[in-house]
């Protein structure tokens, strides 16, 4: 039966200096749960939780330590974009978020719920989760409160307010992506899919290896393509086959696209390491 969790964010959006900030922390082998963690933070006790939460959702933080995505990105040394300063990072931790398991609303989102609705209110996302939880049998599970909380943390992790009060505002982790947006009567909220930032091919193909991964096969249907990566990125079915025919192309050494008899599928002829792809695009950024 599945697990799903709508908690432990401590109803705190993730600023965008907070990864970074979490990163040095573990490095230098501080306690989240030590009475000083306050201090050498800078945060109050609950945004202590809070980021320990975001470091692990992003997938840069697994059993009290940093894992090497995390090493990769932040190291003060050698680290790609410490200060996330490439959209194409945003692009790689949000992918992360979406995929993991640890936080359930943003699969259920960007991979479920978007599928059904482009316009929505916040009532129809509550329910739409109610409605699931029910349908697999976990109806004890479900807590309005904790859901509603859940999804007020993602607005503000994603959207831009139409009336900012401040520069917090503005803080948030992943509204530069600008993949959902507040509708002009300023209650509803809608994908968008039409005008969002560019994705670089080579965070579309790490994706790919992390599907692939997680099937444990190297024939990847185009469903599964579009369900788990081609959803999270709000990418229409033209942009989704455009971007696997430009990476059959780019890197036709590992990954082959096919459209015959209306089965499209992308296969995998030999391992790239998630480490390669990710340099492919970094090192030729700098």
């Amino acid at each position: 039966m599945a697990h799903y969790g709508f908690s432990g964010h401590e109803s705190f959006a993730c600023k965008s200096l907070w990864l970074k900030k979490g990163y040095d922390f573990v490095v230098q082998k501080r306690d989240f749960n030590a009475p000083d963690a306050v201090i050498h933070l800078g945060v109050g006790k609950n945004m202590v939780s809070s980021i320990r939460y975001w470091l692990k959702v992003c997938g840069i933080y697994e059993d009290n330590s940093i894992i090497d995505l995390g090493h990769y990105l932040f190291d003060d040394q050698d680290g790609k974009d410490p200060y996330l300063e490439d959209l194409a990072t945003l692009w790689l931790l949000h992918f992360n978020l979406v995929f993991g398991s640890q936080a359930s609303i943003y699969q259920i989102f960007f991979c479920e719920f978007q599928r059904e609705r482009t316009h929505f209110t916040k009532e129809q996302l509550v329910s739409r989760i109610k409605y699931k939880l029910i349908d697999e049998g976990l109806k004890n599970s479900y807590n309005e409160n904790t859901v509603k909380k859940d999804i007020d943390v993602l607005f503000h992790t994603y959207a831009l307010p139409r009336k900012p009060q401040s520069n917090e505002d503005f803080s948030a982790l992943f509204i530069d992506l600008d993949l959902l947006r507040i509708s002009d009567n300023n209650k509803e909220y809608y994908f968008n899919t039409e005008c969002k930032r560019k994705i670089p091919m080579q965070i579309f193909l790490y994706a790919l290896s992390k599907l692939r991964k997680k099937e444990n096969d190297n024939t990847l249907p185009y469903d599964d393509i579009r369900h788990y990566i081609g959803m999270p990125f709000c990418m229409t079915d033209a942009e989704i086959i455009d971007m696997l025919k430009q990476l059959s192309d780019r890197y036709s050494d590992y990954v082959a696209y096919s459209d015959e008899a209306g089965i499209r599928q992308i296969q995998f002829i030999k391992d790239i390491a998630s480490e390669t792809i990710l340099n492919d695009y970094y090192e030729a950024s700098i």
